[in-house]
């Protein structure tokens, strides 16, 4: 099943956004610096903040980029901490 995650890195204090179908593997890739040159590859702390299981690939990518745009690290807050914004994401598209 594809999710989107979002991960978070104490020592950047920063998240991340991305999209997979095996989350546990994906997180390890982005800890392990298997993305070099990449914006995680920078630390190894990355921790999974919140993940919004999806019907298809499809909908997990259009969820991604929409919370992408957003560019908002409260945004990214609050969709942890109000459920129902996840829900409309998941009915929106």
């Amino acid at each position: 099943m594809d999710s989107v995650y979002i991960i978070y890195s104490k020592r950047l204090d920063k998240y991340y956004v991305g999209e997979s179908s095996d989350i546990d593997s994906r997180l390890l890739q982005h800890n392990n610096g298997f993305f070099k040159n990449s914006y995680t590859a920078q630390v190894n702390d990355w921790e999974a903040f919140l993940i919004i299981p999806c019907d298809s690939r499809s909908q997990s990518r259009k969820i991604e980029l929409h919370i992408k745009k957003m560019k908002s690290r409260k945004y990214l807050e609050n969709l942890k901490k109000y459920p129902e914004m996840v829900s409309k994401l998941l009915e929106k598209y």
